[in-house]
This record gives C-alpha cells, structure tokens and sequence, in this order.
C-alpha cells in the first residue's frame, strides 16, 4: 500500500498510520472521574514512540488536556533531536492544573486559544505545530467560526502549519472547512465496529484528511478482552461515562463483542492480527484516513505497525465485512 498520506489541502505528509497519545499522558481527572488510561511507564512510552520512529511511523497525536500537559511533555522528550521526522498534531480547548492534574471547563475562545498554543509549544519543546485541532466536538458553529482568524494568525506568524477540528458533526466540519484556507483535516471516532461515517463524504467534498480516532474501539479490537474482562477504576474505560459506549460499567459492551465475532475471520485473514484487520479495514473504507491507535508499550507499537506491511483489507472483504454488519 501506499504508506503515507497527506493531510488534505496542507500537503503535508504523514505515515498512513499515526500514534494517538492520549494513554501515555498517564492519570488526570475531571472531578472524581478518571479521564486517563491508568497509571503509565514514561520510559517505556518513549521507547515505543523512538520504534514508531524507526519503523516509519511519523504522525503524533496528542492534546494538551491529555495527562493535563503530560502527554506533550513525554512526546518532546521521546522526540528529542528528531523533531524534524515527525508532524505533530495537539489539540485546544481544554483547560486543566498542571499540578492537581484537574481538568476545567472547555474554552473555545480566540484569546484562550492564544495562551493554549504558546503552553503546548513550551511543553512540546518545539517553535512549530504542524496540526492545530479545536478539541470541544460540540462547540456552536458560530464560536467555531470566530477562530477562524486566529488560526489563520498562527499560521501567518509560523507558530501552526494548518488545523483542523475534532468533531462527529459533519455540519461543523463543513462550516470549519468553508471558512478556512488552512483548515486541513476532521479527527473523528470511527472503527469497523461504528463510528462518525457522515464525516467521510465531508472530507471527500472539501480535500480533508480524515485523522480516526478509537480506530481499535479503545482497546476492544485488540482482541485482549472478554465479556469477563473488568478495567480498573483508575482507568476511563473503568467508570465508563456516558459516551464510553464500547464499555458498560467497566466491562466490554456484549453487542461489540458479538460484532468482533461476526467478522473476526475477514479481518485476521492474510495472517493480520484482529488489530491489524481493523486497520487495514479502515485503510480499505477510505483512502484519506490516518488511524491512530494508542500505543503505550514497543510491543503494541510494533503489532500496529506490522499493519502497513498489509495493507488495506481488499474489495471483497471490505464489502464481506459490511455484509456481516448488516451496512
């Protein structure tokens, strides 16, 4: 397969698999709720961003809320004097205390963006963002539109090299995308399991790159968990809020479950693992998505970057999966 990807109207090219960097910014709260992935090794999550590094992966996603600044902080060291290998992508809008580690309400204002990326690029160590991404999904259209200008200041001044939003709505990607010379890409939750499939025809339309995230349905298609399986409290995936819909009350949700076992066979064909297969499904759907799985650890570094060797899922199981799904 072709194994880069450029992210729309930018030009600027990635790997056609990222890194999502949320998990290794470790604990951060929103009151008593864990919004973090549990408990985390820095060194080890460093290790595996180097191998993503050396096995050509070259896309990094993360936000500023994630680990409250920590996630931006282990990505910097992690990339050290290879900076230049990579494109970073990181997020705006929410807030949080560094120390406590407590998240605040979101800020979808121009000045908060202002302060925002100033504090990303000195946690990130670098003079430059490559991927801006308003983070608040449901942010009126209106607010969205009045950062417009903004952004487009950033990428006057260097600080950005173009943005993007993260949202579900294909509505406010559309809106985003019209106003913006340097609008670039939608980040949406997508996996062969569900997703935000309005967004695609969106991308299409206006020459998006479509960054996927949940591409492995949290962790649900790496094919380590059970009905059995229970996540720990300390884990987002434990307490299960509301919009954990691949979670119930910290277990696997049995309908995705039984969804996994209905296409299992086609997506571990060719010898792929179950994550593998997903990858290669999302690949095979459309040709502008980067997924970018969480990756905590070398050995899931490696294991998702086997899928590049792959590739996509072919025609046919692309249209068996969507069959046995019932799409």
């Amino acid at each position: 397969m072709t194994e880069t990807r450029k992210l729309g109207r930018s030009g600027i090219e990635v790997s056609a698999l990222g890194i999502g960097c949320w998990a290794i910014g470790g604990p951060f709260w929103a009151g008593d709720q864990p919004l973090g992935w549990g408990e985390v090794d820095d060194d080890e999550s460093i290790r595996a961003i180097r191998r993503a590094l050396d096995l050509g992966v070259t896309f990094f996603d993360t936000a500023n809320v994630y680990g409250a600044g920590h996630s931006e902080k282990v990505l910097a060291r992690a990339l050290g004097d290879r900076r230049a290998e990579a494109v970073i992508a990181t997020k705006f809008g929410g807030t949080f205390d560094e120390q406590t580690r407590q998240v605040g309400p979101d800020d979808g204002t121009p000045e908060g963006m202002g302060r925002a990326v100033r504090e990303s690029l000195r946690r990130l160590g670098t003079d430059y963002i490559d991927l801006y991404q308003l983070h608040i999904n449901g942010l009126p259209i209106p607010q969205a539109l009045d950062l417009i200008p903004a952004l487009e200041d950033l990428v006057a001044q260097g600080l950005i090299r173009a943005y993007g939003w993260s949202t579900d709505f294909p509505e406010r990607a559309t809106a985003f995308a019209e106003a913006g010379v340097h609008c670039a890409t939608i980040q949406a939750d997508l996996s062969v399991l569900r997703g935000s499939f309005g967004v695609i025809p969106v991308a299409d339309e206006h020459d998006l790159g479509v960054i996927i995230r949940g591409p492995l349905a949290m962790g649900l298609l790496g094919g380590r968990y059970t009905a059995e399986s229970k996540l720990p409290q300390d884990d987002v995936r434990g307490l299960s809020p509301e919009w954990m819909t691949y979670f119930t009350d910290g277990r696997p949700t049995a309908e995705f479950l039984n969804r996994i076992d209905a296409v299992r066979d086609v997506l571990t064909s060719g010898g792929r693992t179950l994550a593998q297969g997903a990858l290669a499904w999302l690949w095979a759907y459309n040709g502008r998505t980067v997924p970018i799985p969480g990756c905590r650890t070398v050995a899931q570094v490696e294991e998702n970057a086997g899928a590049l060797a792959h590739g996509p899922l072919s025609g046919s199981e692309l249209a068996d999966v969507e069959k046995l799904l019932g799409r």
